[in-house]
C-alpha cells in the first residue's frame, strides 16, 4: 500500500496548529494536548502523529510496517518535531511503557485483526486511568458492501452478521492517486466485529463509551447517482468512531451493582 502511495500512506505537509487542531480534536473532546502523552495505535503514515506534534504532545506511534513509520519520521523531520516509532502489532503492546498515556488515537485497523477485545486489553494495559481511547472501525452491518451492491432499489446485504469472520473488501476508487497503482492491489482482508464485541469488549476491559459518531454523507438531500459511492454514504455510514474514557472501577462497580440487583430479584421471587 505505501508503494501504491494509498490515501492512508501520504504524510500531512501541509498542517496549521489550528488544521492540526481540527483533524484530530475537531470535537475538542481532547481538551489541550500540548505535554500530553499520545500513541497513535497501528497509525502509521505521518498523519496523526504530525498533527499531535505540531500540538506539542509526546507522540508515540506503533504500526506493523516499516514503510508506514518511515512516513512519520519523514513528517516530523518537515515540522521539526519529535515522534517515537516503533514497529510492532497493536495485539501486544507489552513492549511500551504501561499505564501512562493520556490519550490513545486509533485510526481505522482494527478490522484487520480477528478479535477486537484484544486490542481493546492491551490498550487498558498502557493507558492512563481517566485516559482517553478514540478509535474508528467498519460499521459492522456495511462491511463488505459497495456501490456496486444497489439493486436499483437499495444496497444487498450478502454477508453473514457473525463476530471474527473474515470479509473481502475492495478499496474504493479514491484510495489511489493512480487508478493503475490501485488496480495492482489485491482487496483488503478484514475481519468483522459486530456491534456486541465491540460493546462489550470494551466495558469488559474498563472503557466507558462518551461518544459513537456514525461517518455517513449528510448531504443526503442531494441526488447523487444511483449506485455511485456518494450515493452508498449517504444511504449506508461505512464507518463508525468510539471515544472511550478509562475508568475500570466504575465498571467493576457497575458490574458488581448489576449482579448484586439481579441477586437481589432472585431472592425475592416466589418459591414455586
Amino acid at each position: 500500500m505505501v508503494q501504491a502511495n494509498a490515501l492512508f500512506t501520504r504524510p500531512r505537509l501541509d498542517l496549521t496548529k489550528e488544521a492540526a487542531q481540527a483533524f484530530v480534536n475537531s470535537e475538542g473532546l481532547l481538551g489541550q494536548l500540548s505535554g500530553k502523552r499520545v500513541l497513535c495505535l497501528a497509525a502509521g503514515g505521518g498523519q496523526q502523529s504530525a498533527a499531535f506534534a505540531i500540538l506539542g504532545a509526546e507522540v508515540t506511534v506503533v504500526d506493523l510496517s516499516p514503510g508506514q513509520l518511515a512516513k512519520d519520521q519523514q513528517a516530523a523531520a518537515h515540522y521539526g518535531t519529535t515522534v517515537r516509532t516503533v514497529q510492532g502489532d497493536m495485539r501486544d503492546l507489552s513492549g511500551l511503557p504501561q499505564s501512562s498515556y493520556d490519550v490513545v488515537w486509533h485510526p481505522y485497523s482494527l478490522n484487520f485483526v480477528p478479535q477486537c477485545a484484544q486490542v481493546f486489553g492491551q490498550v487498558a494495559s498502557v493507558i492512563k486511568l481517566g485516559g482517553i481511547y478514540h478509535f474508528m472501525c467498519a460499521n459492522p452491518h456495511a462491511l463488505g458492501m459497495t456501490e456496486s451492491d444497489w439493486t436499483g432499489e437499495g444496497f444487498l446485504m450478502r454477508q453473514p452478521y457473525q463476530a471474527e469472520v473474515k470479509v473481502e473488501q475492495p478499496y474504493q476508487g479514491f484510495v489511489f492517486a493512480d487508478p493503475a497503482h490501485g488496480s495492482a492491489v489485491p482487496p483488503s482482508l478484514e475481519y468483522r466485529h459486530t456491534l456486541s464485541s465491540l460493546v462489550n469488549g470494551l466495558v469488559e476491559h474498563g472503557f466507558q463509551i462518551r461518544r459513537l459518531t456514525e461517518v455517513v454523507n449528510e448531504a443526503g438531500h442531494v441526488p447523487y447517482e444511483p449506485g455511485s459511492w456518494d450515493h452508498f454514504t449517504s444511504i449506508v455510514p461505512p464507518w463508525w468512531k468510539f471515544w472511550c474514557r478509562y475508568a475500570p472501577e466504575a465498571s467493576v462497580d457497575e458490574t458488581s451493582s448489576r449482579a448484586y440487583n439481579q441477586k437481589e430479584s432472585r431472592n425475592e421471587m416466589p418459591n414455586t
